[in-house]
Formats: structure tokens, C-alpha cells, sequence
């Protein structure tokens, strides 16, 4: 197994346009919630989410470009680029050991739903030559690799909300077992459309809260469904002794990885969280966590009533009670809202972040602690603590489950 490190890194968010300002406004408490701006409201239960606001996708792409991409590509290769230029990795590494792994757990719904539109309204002729690659959901994958002509592994992840935290994981594997030498790994979503909106609700999903503050609160008893996010997140993944003899900068390896599945319900999770257990406790022992001495969890922390306990007892089980209570845990959906397929790579950053910085961003909105979620979730106010493990859980519709694991990249 070879040593793969985090080398480069990008993000478009709720709460920021890259990863700098993302990360101030995560470890400030500032969150990015508000009213629906994308459509009319009229009938809708659901009004709140957390738009991507002033994004110029034209920074990244010229407008014939952007005009042929669905929205989810958009922020994919934003956040592409952003991460490769923080690697400087382009121009060092032949095409065919340079990969791509960016999932998406929906795909182009604007598009589908506009086109869907043109359907009903002015018939088959007038449904656009492009809906289908605008909309499928590996599309952002085809895109980066096309922009950086990466000729390496590419695979494209669907496994809903732990979309993107299964693509940096199998992108990891892919490098530590010599299938590639570098890989653009992560996810992108953006879901906030009137189907989307409806879709979620109707499922008894969404919170239908109508103060920004109170929205997305998890672990706090008020909870009543997770907020519509969007965005994207991407991490460049590197070997490690190629990063270290190109002089690159690195943020920290990513030592443990693994995916599970209830195997339960196609939406609720499993309430006992033995196979959530399972995963975070694999990827523990891969990454040697047992020595660890301070834990940061970036917990998957949906504010749903079902997946905030059921997320606690998984970790409890995993670490063991006594270790799981002095560990630090925070949810960066109670200011990012819910990005789906892209949730899991933005919290893979936020994880490599609090450790190389030393900071964990609080849960904010917290006030009133659920009983049954009784451990450490960091209210209202971020932590410092000097930590040497830091894990990442996203936890999906149909099951799925998936950690990673962070650690200082240390000869």
C-alpha cells in the first residue's frame, strides 16, 4: 500500500466561493441559510436552503461553455481548478496517471426539469440536442478530465449523501494500490430547483422551518429535517513520495477509508448504527487511530431526528464510550446546509483544515441538546485543540455509509 497525501484543495459553497472564505466562515459561525431565490414559493412547504451566492462560472469556463453544462458541472470544475492550481500539480504528471473521481448524487436536475419543461409546453422538437449530456451525472467527471486531459482512472460515484466521501475514498485505494499516480477526487450538487425542493419535502426530508437560524440544527431536539445545500467540493490526492519529491505542499494524508451498508430501509438509517459503526471503526484501525490522542469527527449531522441519534450511537459503538465522549464533533451542515453528492468532500476539507490548523468550526444553533445526542458537538463556538486524527462520516439514502481518516503526514 502506498501513502497517499492531500496536496490540493477547492470548494464552492453556501458559504463561500473557495476554500479560504468557506473556511472563515465555517470556524466564525456564519451560515449561509436564507429564503429561496431561484423560483416562486407560491404552494411550496419547504422555503428555506442554502444558495451558492454570486457565482461567475465564467471564471472557470467561457460562456459557450457554461451555457452547454448543467449547474452541478459548473461548481465541479470550479472547484477543480481551484484544487489543481493549490496542487501545482499541472504540467508534472503524464496524462495516463492522473485520474478522476467526482460523483454526484443527482446529476443535472435544472436541466432535466427545464427540459422536462420545454416537453410539456412546445413539444419533443424543442427539448434541447444537449439535455443528455447536460444531465448526466458523470458528466462533471468527463469535464475535468477533459480541462486537465487526465487519461487515468475516471469513475464516476452515486451513493447519495456519501457520494462524494465514497469518491475520495476510492480514489484513495486507486493510488495506494498503484492504479494512478494523482487524483481530482470529490463531488458537486445542485438540487435547488421546484422538483427538487418538492421532492425532498414530499419524502418527509426536508425541514419546513422558516427562521434561517433554526433551519439546520443538528443534535439540538428542535431538529425536524436537514436544509437544501449545493456546491462543490474537490480534493487533488497524490502518492506520497511523488508529492514530497516535487516540493509540494502538503495538508495531510488520508490514512483510512471505508464504505458499509445497512443493508436497512431505502431512506431511513439503521437505528442500532452497527454498519455506520463498522465503517468508522475500519477506518480508524487503517489509519492507526487507536494511538490517537485528540479526535475531530466532522459528523454527517443532518438535523433529522433519526440520523442525528443514530450518527451518535455509530460513534459511541466505534470509539467505545469513554473515548467517543472526549472527542470533538461538529456538523458544518448547521451553515452549508445539506450539499448532497457534494457534502462529503467539502467535510473531507473541512477535516483536513481542523486538523492542519488546529481548529474545529462549531455547530451552530445549537441550544437545546437532544438527550440521546449526548456527546461533544461543539455548540455555537469553534475549538482549538491540537488533534492528530480527524474523520469524516457521510451517511446515505439506500444505506450507505462511508468514513475517511486524516492524519498528519509525517515521515
Amino acid at each position: 500500500m502506498r501513502r497517499v497525501v492531500v496536496t490540493g484543495l477547492g470548494a464552492v459553497t453556501p458559504v463561500g466561493l473557495d476554500v479560504p472564505s468557506t473556511w472563515d466562515s465555517l470556524i466564525s459561525g456564519r451560515h449561509g441559510i436564507a429564503r429561496i431565490t431561484r423560483f416562486d414559493l407560491e404552494g411550496f412547504k419547504a422555503t428555506l436552503a442554502a444558495e451558492v451566492k454570486n457565482f461567475d462560472p465564467t471564471l472557470y469556463m467561457d460562456k459557450s461553455e457554461a451555457r452547454r453544462s448543467d449547474l452541478f458541472t459548473q461548481f465541479a470544475l470550479a472547484a477543480a481548478v481551484q484544487a489543481v492550481a493549490d496542487s501545482g500539480i499541472e504540467g508534472t504528471i503524464a496524462p495516463e496517471r492522473l485520474g478522476v473521481y467526482s460523483g454526484s448524487g443527482v446529476g443535472g436536475l435544472i436541466t432535466i426539469s427545464n427540459e422536462i419543461e420545454k416537453l410539456i409546453t412546445k413539444g419533443p422538437k424543442r427539448v434541447s440536442p444537449l439535455f443528455i449530456p447536460m444531465m448526466i451525472a458523470n458528466i462533471a467527471t468527463g469535464t475535468i478530465a477533459i480541462r486537465f486531459n487526465a487519461k487515468g482512472p475516471s469513475l464516476p460515484v452515486v451513493t447519495a449523501c456519501a457520494t462524494s466521501t465514497n469518491a475520495v475514498g476510492e480514489a484513495y485505494r486507486a493510488i495506494a494500490h498503484g492504479y494512478a499516480d494523482a487524483i481530482i477526487a470529490g463531488g458537486s450538487e445542485a438540487t435547488i430547483t421546484p422538483i427538487g425542493i418538492a421532492g425532498f419535502t414530499n419524502c418527509m426530508a426536508l425541514t419546513t422551518s422558516e427562521d434561517p437560524d433554526t433551519a439546520s440544527i443538528p443534535f439540538d431536539k428542535r431538529r425536524n429535517g436537514f436544509l437544501m445545500g449545493e456546491g462543490s467540493g474537490m480534493l487533488v490526492l497524490e502518492e506520497y513520495e511523488r508529492a514530497k519529491a516535487r516540493g509540494a505542499k502538503i495538508y495531510a494524508e488520508l490514512s483510512g477509508y471505508s464504505s458499509t451498508n445497512d443493508a436497512y430501509h431505502i431512506t431511513a438509517p439503521a437505528p442500532d448504527g452497527e454498519s455506520a459503526a463498522l465503517a468508522i471503526a475500519q477506518t480508524i484501525q487503517q489509519a492507526h487511530g487507536e494511538r490517537a490522542r485528540c479526535i475531530y469527527i466532522n459528523a454527517h449531522g443532518t438535523s433529522t431526528p433519526m440520523n442525528d441519534k443514530t450518527e451518535t450511537a455509530a460513534i459511541k459503538k466505534a470509539l467505545g464510550e469513554e473515548r467517543a465522549r472526549k472527542a470533538v464533533i461538529s456538523s458544518t451542515k448547521s451553515m452549508t446546509g445539506h450539499m448532497l453528492g457534494a457534502t462529503g468532500a467539502l467535510e473531507a476539507i473541512v477535516a483536513v483544515l481542523a486538523l492542519k490548523e488546529g481548529v474545529a468550526p462549531p455547530t451552530v444553533g445549537l441550544k437545546e441538546p437532544d438527550p440521546e445526542c449526548d456527546l461533544d458537538y461543539t455548540p455555537g463556538v469553534k475549538r482549538e485543540a491540537p488533534f492528530d486524527l480527524a474523520l469524516s462520516n457521510s451517511l446515505g439514502f439506500g444505506g450507505h455509509n462511508a468514513c475517511l481518516a486524516f492524519t498528519r503526514a509525517e515521515d
